[in-house]
């Protein structure tokens, strides 16, 4: 090892004692910096994440819509099966009804769904926690699990439906009766607005309560596993004619917008935590600089025996480097460790401030999400050493200036 690195490393950790203070407040501050970034870059991927896998698990992959009703939905499904990449396809009939229950009304959206088709496009097992997809007929229906317990229903309980259809009803002077049907099955997606406010029945029923005949609205379609959702999207819309009047989006496309403001939310998290590890890259200047004044005398000796500028610079760069890596290790590990007891720790603080229901109103997730991606730590750590490093440039200038001569006659 060369010398200087050998200096460098006694200078930090000096032995026989116990750890340095100034080396343990110059760790301490990259750490802190280093565990802040991990824990907001993981929340906020953990946002993006969750969502974007709720679009997918409830939408598909590309969202075929028309642009008023699509009246051959069965031709549009086989033109769809043709197109390269496209593995299955669902209709959809979609809208918002009345929804009663022992006269607590609610207003959800309504999704009719093909029943023998939907579990090859979007894993709607996968959310249900009581009854069973299976049962779901014509007279019965699936509800989502918070507007379920606002207006008291169970499975087995009656609801009664009325839609929009009762208006053109009254206009022509028509009796038109609620649709009365039993709950077979509770769904629970865990995002706060889809669990209040989503319900579920076949397609022939929604479109006997909207008046569509055999008309859809859409057709949800999944794609083989690796395919580009906005390659396939340009696939389908090049194979559909114009006189269709249907366009294919890809769930990226169709949540584009919000998309965008979680990423923006993310890199200005990101920007502005960074700033914690360059307020602690200063704390380490301040140390090195304190260092280079203490040993004046000790660097002119190392001058005097041969030692080159480039080297006692090297020598204070290095500590820079040492303080950076460790904190970043350290902040790793209790970045984290704190996200692994997260949701623990956010119970306990919404308890303490009696904010638990505001957390879900707001945020929309019963459980604090987190998703760290790789390229994230990667920068985060990359930022934390280069940062770390350039902070020992300032000292290691300092000292390589000192002349020997002048070093040694300070007093």
């Amino acid at each position: 090892m060369p010398w200087y690195l050998y200096l460098a490393l006694k200078q930090l950790f000096p032995t026989g004692r116990k750890f340095p203070f100034f080396t343990a407040i110059s760790v301490l501050g990259v750490s802190l910096g280093v565990a802040l970034l991990v824990i907001s870059t993981s929340v906020m991927g953990g946002f993006g994440y969750e969502i974007r896998r709720m679009i997918v698990d409830t939408q598909g992959d590309v969202q075929v819509r028309g642009q008023g009703l699509v009246e051959d939905g069965a031709g549009l499904q086989a033109r769809l099966a043709t197109v390269p990449g496209v593995v299955a396809t669902t209709p959809f009939a979609e809208g918002v009804v009345m929804l009663q229950h022992e006269r607590k009304p609610a207003f959800p959206a309504m999704q009719g769904i093909d029943v023998n088709r939907v579990s090859k496009v979007v894993p709607l097992e996968r959310f249900i926690r009581a009854g069973s997809l299976d049962e779901l007929d014509d007279d019965s229906i699936i509800l989502s699990s918070k507007l379920a317990l606002s207006i008291g229903a169970r499975l087995g309980s009656k609801v009664e439906v009325t839609s929009p259809l009762v208006v053109e009803k009254i206009k022509s002077e028509e009796i038109y009766l609620p649709r009365e049907l039993r709950v077979v099955g509770i769904f629970e997606v865990g995002h706060q607005q889809l669990d209040s406010s989503v319900v579920l029945v076949t397609l022939r029923l929604m479109q006997e309560l909207y008046g569509l005949g055999t008309a859809i609205h859409g057709v949800n379609v999944k794609i083989v596993p690796g395919l580009d959702a906005d390659v396939a999207a340009a696939r389908i819309n090049a194979a559909l004619p114009p006189a269709a009047r249907v366009t294919a989006r890809s769930w990226m496309e169709a949540n584009q917008d919000f998309l965008f403001i979680l990423q923006l939310e993310k890199n200005m998290i990101f920007f502005l935590l960074l700033f914690i590890i360059i307020v602690a890259a200063f704390s380490v200047t301040s140390s090195l600089l304190i260092s280079v004044v203490r040993k004046t005398r000790e660097i002119g000796l190392l001058g005097a025996l041969g030692g080159q500028p480039r080297q006692v610079a090297a020598c204070f760069c290095f500590q820079g480097l040492l303080i950076g890596t460790t904190g970043t290790v350290a902040g790793l590990v209790l970045g984290f460790t704190t996200l692994y007891f997260r949701n623990a720790l956010v119970e306990g603080f919404t308890r303490l401030t009696a904010s638990e229901e505001v957390l879900t109103r707001f945020y929309q997730f019963s459980q604090l999400p987190a998703h760290t991606s790789k390229g994230d730590v990667v920068l985060i750590v990359v930022c934390s050493v280069v940062i770390s490093t350039l902070a020992g440039l300032l000292p290691a200038w300092r000292a390589a200036r000192l002349k020997p001569v002048e070093a040694l006659r300070n007093e």
